[in-house]
């Protein structure tokens, strides 16, 4: 998939380097007064409840539990961040589009992303995490809409990929960038990916390299 992407070797081994040294979780937010100062370049991950964050961040920086993860939907109710090197910070946002969250969480995960994505100058991108099991969904347009309205670039990453065969995978890739295609700010590769086999980790890691250096 690297070359297929246009992902070099040079952005492959940056990536593996600086996702395989320190990384530290160094705030959490529930609200937006209580977001930390910009710093560095930050790459945010949202998805639905119980898609996969947690695991893959988890996979991406080699820890087993840099993020929690949890097999109850709807447990992280702040943004979380995480410090690693050459000044990178991930994101984790709080899982959307869990029935039972009710309409007050449902709505307070909404201000504070909103609150977060249009005061985040320094905010790269964000990787919108799908189940690959599942596909697109209508929760899913709700997030789109709002990156799309504040103009931040985003790119789809399939989770799960280990539990669908090739040619699935391959026609959920086709229907994701479909799904997509006349959207504003998304990025027009989808990366399927599994936390559990490590599949299309590279990719993402040098997609972030890239987007880092464009930053700089």
């Amino acid at each position: 998939m690297s070359e297929a992407a246009g992902f070099t070797e040079d952005e492959l081994e940056t990536g593996r380097k600086l996702f395989a040294g320190e990384w530290d979780f160094v705030a959490g937010a529930g609200t937006a007064e209580s977001l930390p100062r910009m710093q560095g370049v930050e790459v945010a991950f949202a998805g639905r409840s119980n898609v996969g964050k947690s695991s893959l961040i988890n996979a991406l920086t080699g820890r087993k539990a840099l993020a929690r993860v949890s097999d109850t939907p709807g447990r992280t109710q702040q943004l979380n961040f995480f410090q690693g090197a050459a000044n990178l910070r991930l994101v984790d946002l709080p899982g959307y589009g869990y029935a039972k969250a009710g309409r007050a969480k449902a709505e307070a995960w909404t201000e504070i992303a909103q609150a977060y994505l249009a005061g985040r100058a320094n905010l790269a991108r964000v990787f919108v995490l799908i189940d690959s099991r599942h596909g697109l969904k209508d929760s899913d347009a709700g997030t789109f809409d709002l990156l799309d309205q504040a103009a931040v670039s985003y790119a789809i990453v399939l989770t799960k990929a280990d539990q669908l065969k090739a040619t699935e995978i391959e026609t959920r890739v086709k229907e994701t960038e479909a799904g997509i295609a006349r959207r504003a700010a998304a990025f027009p590769v989808v990366f399927p990916t599994s936390s559990k086999l490590g599949t299309g980790l590279p990719e993402l890691r040098a997609a972030i390299i890239r987007v880092m250096r464009e930053r700089a």
